[in-house]
């Protein structure tokens, strides 16, 4: 038997699949709720909804990936 080994080349390896999970459960959930929200006459709740939701998603994806990250420019300064 071969044992399968997920590559970090895959196109859809486990870490792009979450990124991207988090991404449309931050973008169109939180869309969604804010529509489903402003139909039912709580605008300003939904709006505080998606900010939140909005927010928490660029939050965990920088602290899920981007903080470790060592950005420096071409001359190492």
């Amino acid at each position: 038997m071969n044992d399968v080994t997920e590559s970090s080349s895959g196109l859809l390896s486990g870490d792009r699949v979450l990124v991207l999970a988090i991404l449309f459960v931050g973008v169109v959930g939180s869309g969604l709720a804010r529509w489903f929200l402003g139909n039912a006459g709580y605008p300003t709740l939904g709006s505080f909804v998606f900010v939140s939701g909005y927010a928490t998603m660029v939050f965990v994806l920088w602290y899920g990936w981007l903080r470790e990250m060592d950005l420096t420019g071409p001359g190492g300064r």
